[in-house]
């Protein structure tokens, strides 16, 4: 049996959450992402599950590190100003290794900026927002339906590689309201625990709680269940145990962190290509504008132009190699963004692996509308 909806985004995402096995979920409140917090408020008591309304994001995040550790699927909600707040946590849940998903449905800043208006500014914030070295992973919804099929995703990604992974939405995404559909069965990505029972361990055979097979991904037992699980945010061993000042122990740790990312790269990008084996331009896109690139892209094969649309699902990892493939069949590639520029970067610097590099263009826009159809299709039209 197959339900259907008619729903905002970020209901689709509450009812994706649900339906991933989400139960536990701690937030603040923030435009315009409230709604997810609304209906998981109402959601999650019925299933057992647990809502907190923390004081701010900074405490919100922690507790939901906290949740998963517990062993419970646990998630928050936000927009910028409370993504900012998040970093430090970020960064900790990335060296714990602790699998959760945050959704930032985003809006314009920076700061307080427009808070009931649309952006994607927070693009590079999601890559490089804490410090050190990490691989995030991203995924960007961009219709009602990708919201509620993403964040199942997202839970998926965060549980079978341990990270925190992020739903980068926006606030066209997120209050639009579209007909969804929620299937009676999803696929879902159950926590792998360690096969061995705690009773084995003692001091002379301790257990090894950060130590990985040949996936670079360690089980993951929660508290409570017996093992001794030390976690801390300092570089630390198999043990779980502290070594920060071990060059060698920190290389070890921060490269299989990022390597069990970068390893499974093509495991992890989607990237939807239309038009793309004759096309002179590529216009790439990711969430809201994606709905307007296709509009445009098909009107301009119409007027007989040789025009192609990529979409990019996962942001990041940056789907290196599906860029890379268009730079080198394509004289043109136009990125079209709700910000003043930060994906392009990404474009850019790909397209300067091929052969014979493409010209790189960007359709930018702030303010907080969306890209209209005859705006992208004029920008084609000079650059064709």
């Amino acid at each position: 049996m197959t339900e259907e909806l008619f729903v905002q985004g970020n209901e689709a995402c509450a009812h994706g959450a649900i339906k991933a096995g989400c139960r536990f979920f701690a937030g603040y409140p923030i435009t315009p992402s409230t709604e997810v917090a609304e209906d998981l408020a109402a959601f999650l008591p019925r299933y057992g599950g647990s809502f907190l309304q923390m004081e701010d994001e900074i405490a919100a995040i922690g507790a939901v590190i906290g949740a998963s550790w517990s062993g419970l699927k646990a998630m928050t909600s936000t927009s910028g100003p409370g993504f900012s707040l998040m970093q430090e946590n970020i960064g900790y849940a990335h060296i714990t290794e602790t699998p959760l998903v945050i959704v930032d449905v985003q809006r314009g800043g920076p700061s307080t900026g427009q808070p009931t208006m649309a952006s994607q500014g927070d693009m590079m914030q999601l890559r490089w927002g804490s410090h050190g070295d990490y691989e995030p992973i991203a995924i960007s919804p961009s219709s009602v339906q990708e919201f509620f099929d993403f964040t199942i995703k997202a839970f998926n990604l965060a549980e079978e590689y341990r990270v925190p992974v992020i739903i980068a939405a926006d606030e066209v995404i997120g209050h639009m309201r579209e007909k969804i559909n929620i299937p009676d069965k999803v696929e879902i990505k159950k926590r792998v625990m360690p096969k061995e029972k705690p009773e084995k361990f003692d001091i002379s055979n301790p257990y090894l709680p950060f130590k990985a097979g040949d996936n670079q991904i360690p089980p993951m037992a929660p508290f409570g269940e017996g093992y001794n699980i030390p976690v801390t945010g300092l570089t630390h061993d198999e043990r779980g145990y502290p070594d920060s000042s071990d060059p060698v122990a920190h290389t070890k740790l921060v490269s299989r962190l990022c390597n069990k990312i970068l390893d499974n790269r093509e495991k992890i990008v989607s990237v939807h290509e239309s038009f793309c084996d004759d096309a002179d331009t590529i216009v790439i896109s990711y969430g809201a504008p994606v709905r307007s690139v296709f509009t445009a892209v098909q009107s301009a094969r119409e007027e007989g132009l040789k025009v192609g649309s990529i979409k990019i699902d996962t942001p990041w990892p940056f789907p290196e190699n599906q860029i890379l493939k268009a730079a080198e069949t394509a004289k043109n590639l136009i990125v079209v963004e709700m910000n003043l520029g930060q994906i392009v970067h990404e474009v850019e610097r790909v397209a300067g692996l091929a052969d014979e590099r493409p010209d790189v263009y960007l359709i930018p826009k702030i303010g907080g509308e969306l890209h209209k159809p005859n705006e992208i299709l004029s920008e084609i039209k000079k650059i064709s």
